[in-house]
Parts: structure tokens; sequence; C-alpha cells
């Protein structure tokens, strides 16, 4: 839905899941095998693939200030069970946290949000305020304080039905 730009790093991953789904059209991409492939899912995988996707979409609805859109297990619960390693460079000795197995989508999506967090990027991944929409977007607003995924469509909707309210 949104002309913005990806969410830098490793939070595209998160960004990208989370809009798999179009909520106004109810189209999921999970059900094809193009819509699992950027994310390694197997048919098998979609249930728990789907239940990371409504709980991170949550938490970015909290980062723009919004309740919940329904209820979802909690995002810290599903990250607990990522299997993760923390790697050590012998060259320079930095560090940084990595999948235990690449493979796992739910590993891959803990590593994102653990390195935004550091990175401080973690709470500008939100979800758009409008209720038909809820897609994922990267607010780079100087005050962090963007509403809709694209002014020009759901921030346009938003103005306009206030207006006519009036």
């Amino acid at each position: 839905m949104s002309e913005r730009s990806a969410a830098p790093g490793s939070l595209a991953l998160v960004e990208a899941l989370v809009n798999t789904l179009d909520i106004e059209s109810g189209a999921d991409a999970l059900d094809t095998v193009d819509g699992r492939a950027p994310f390694g899912l197997t048919p098998d995988e979609v249930p728990a693939a789907r239940e990371l996707r409504e709980s991170l979409r949550a938490t970015l609805l909290a980062h723009a200030g919004h309740p919940p859109h329904a209820p979802v297990s909690p995002l810290d619960g599903l990250l607990a069970s990522a299997p993760l390693r923390v790697t050590v460079d012998p060259a320079d000795g930095s560090a940084a946290l990595a999948p235990a197995d690449a493979g796992p989508l739910l590993s891959r999506v803990a590593v994102a949000v653990a390195q935004s967090l550091v990175d401080g990027t973690w709470t500008r991944l939100k979800a758009c305020e409008s209720v038909t929409c809820h897609w994922a977007y990267y607010d780079r607003s100087p005050a962090g304080r963007g509403r809709w995924c694209s002014m020009q469509l759901c921030g346009a909707r938003a103005k306009m039905r206030r207006y006519r309210a009036k």
C-alpha cells in the first residue's frame, strides 16, 4: 500500500512479513508459493508465520499509539522460543546476535528485533492507523509521529472523513 521506502537493515524482513496481508482485500501472500518464498516457508509453517505476523502488527500498532487490532499471542512469548546464538569475530572481537539456524523465520525476526533495539530503530517501525490498512511502514519523520503508511491514500481518506463529519 505504501510508497515509502523499505525499513532499514533487518527491519525490512519484519516489514515485509507484516505486509503479506492486505487487510482491505483479504489477500494473503502466504497463501501462495511465491509469497512464501522470500521467507523460506513451507505450507506447514504458514500458521505459525501468521501468528507471528499478527503479533508483530499489534506491536507496530502500539509503536504508533494504537490498541491491538485483534487478540494476539504476546510477541515476547513467541520470540522467547527463537533459537539464537552470540557470534564473536576472532579478527576484531566484535559480537553479534545470529539465528542458531538461519532457516526458521522466528529466529530471523528475533535477530531483526534485537538488532533494531541496538540501532534505536525498533520503535520507528509502525503500522498505519487506518483500520482498513494497518500496513507496516518505517517512520522517517523528524519527530517520529507518522500516522499513515501513505499520506496520499490513508492520510487523505482520514482527513476527508474528518472533514465530512464536520
